[in-house]
């Protein structure tokens, strides 16, 4: 397993180095903010005030959609996720990125799970809600499905960025709007969830590369 890993393509291609670099120190940057702006609190405000009244509570057929989409962030749909995009990474011989796969999913969970008691922001009087991290799941593994893709394809800086972030996108506005429409969480605890894998999992890859390196 180790020589596998030692002489595995890269878990984070060079195309995409630079570029998620910069977008990981942004989102950090955004993920430490919003933090700052909504600690200890449990009101609406601002866009959270605008958006929310819109989305939280909707009804069949739109209710079961956003149910569906939320057991993909729940503990058995997060796993058999998990297990299928690890599965098909080492079907694709791309071992580093099986590993990212497990490995970049843990450490964006950590961090939302660490700030949230620090954060301290509640919903519904009780439940820490900031950030989200459902939808920081479900970006963390659209994320690594953008690398995969990328290095099988042989993808250009320019086309690697955009299919890279636009998943991210989509995956994170998808999962962020079930939790809203469900009660779970603010607008803004999905953009923080959607922060914290953008910032994490870039630098997971980069040091499972390094550390793969040096075996």
């Amino acid at each position: 397993m180790r020589q596998l890993v030692r002489t595995a393509p890269a878990a984070l291609p060079a195309v995409l180095r630079a570029p998620l670099a910069m977008s990981a120190a942004l989102a950090t940057a955004v993920l430490v903010a919003l933090g700052i702006l909504h600690f200890r609190d449990s009101g609406l405000t601002g866009i959270d005030a605008a958006l929310l009244p819109s989305i939280d509570g909707v009804q069949p057929p739109w209710r079961y959609l956003a149910l569906i989409i939320d057991f993909g962030g729940e503990p058995v749909g997060s796993v058999i996720l998990l297990a299928l995009l690890a599965g098909v990474c080492f079907l694709a011989r791309r071992v580093r990125t099986a590993v990212l796969t497990v490995l970049g999913v843990v450490v964006t969970v950590a961090v939302t799970t660490v700030l949230k008691p620090l954060v301290g922001r509640t919903i519904h009087g009780e439940f820490l809600s900031y950030p989200s991290g459902h939808t920081a799941l479900a970006t963390a593994l659209a994320l690594i499905i953008a690398l995969l893709l990328t290095d099988r394809l042989g993808l250009g800086r320019a086309v690697a960025v955009a299919l890279t972030l636009g998943l991210a996108l989509v995956a994170g506005v998808a999962m962020g709007w079930a939790e809203v429409a469900l009660g779970a969480h603010y607008p803004t605890d999905a953009a923080g969830g959607f922060c914290a894998a953008l910032a994490a999992v870039p630098g997971t890859a980069r040091v499972l590369d390094r550390v793969a390196d040096r075996l």
